[in-house]
């Protein structure tokens, strides 16, 4: 194929996947704005005024940045990983293996449609943040490459999910089991440095702290570990996940019997 019919490939996917997700606004926009807006009204208003200033800002400050990354981990992965599951449930998926575009294409063009809906929830929740808060932005690019960063690490997880699972079922196990966890002990709501010494080094096996911990120094100046050893950990997590999923993609794992 020519650039010119990869560019094409690659956009059409990506608006298919764009088309799908806004056509539905109701399922997949709207709850997680209003899930992060209970979140603000319970964790941030009332809890928070109990609990008092967390690393020098309000509580509500400080659980802002990462209610907006669990909310753009959450939709990057939910988008993708039940449009290509829906996509092999129905056997669609194979038209599109037949065809003469790149495996890599196809995995950028459903990854950059998780990107898409992950930054757009997490827009939207930015803006019904500051309903509650402001938000003094201490580095603008390090917002915007977090974000992007992890919309795609987890648009990636979202598609290895779909290439192993075998039914509906499964698509949910990871989000429950796994995502959840590490989302809720990713420092969203606190400081590690409250934690002991063996919490705190156990801690840094957890991605999510990386990519909450980056968004928070791009938003307020403080993170509980080196910004740009976070930015490097998710390029890493990405490099790492992209391999991984093109290798399935090229086996064909659980698509090709």
């Amino acid at each position: 194929m020519s650039a010119a019919e990869i560019w094409i490939a690659f956009v059409t996917i990506i608006v298919r996947e764009v088309r799908r997700f806004t056509r539905i606004w109701p399922q997949t926009l709207l709850p997680p704005a209003v899930t992060m807006t209970l979140y603000f009204i319970i964790f941030g208003n009332l809890i928070g005024s109990r609990i008092g200033p967390m690393e020098g800002f309000d509580y509500m400050e400080f659980i802002v940045p990462g209610l907006i990354m669990m909310s753009v981990i959450t939709s990057s992965y939910a988008n993708v990983v039940s449009s290509f599951f829906g996509m092999k449930f129905q056997r669609s998926i194979e038209e599109l293996l037949v065809s003469p575009v790149p495996n890599w294409v196809i995995l950028l063009g459903y990854v950059g449609g998780g990107m898409c809906r992950g930054l757009l929830v997490g827009l939207a929740v930015t803006l019904l943040s500051l309903a509650f808060t402001s938000l003094p932005i201490h580095n603008l690019a390090m917002v915007i490459i977090t974000a992007l960063l992890t919309s795609f690490v987890f648009s990636l997880g979202g598609f290895i999910n779909a290439m192993f699972a075998t039914k509906f079922d499964d698509i949910s196990i990871v989000p429950t089991f796994v995502l959840t966890p590490l989302t809720y002990l990713g420092g969203v709501f606190y400081s590690i440095s409250m934690l002991p010494p063996l919490w705190q080094n156990l801690s840094l096996v957890n991605p999510i702290l990386y990519m909450v911990n980056a968004f928070r120094y791009g938003i307020l100046g403080i993170s509980d570990v080196a910004p740009g050893y976070a930015l490097a950990m998710l390029v890493l997590f990405g490099v790492i996940l992209f391999t991984i999923s093109l290798n399935l993609l090229h086996r064909g794992k659980g698509i090709r019997h």
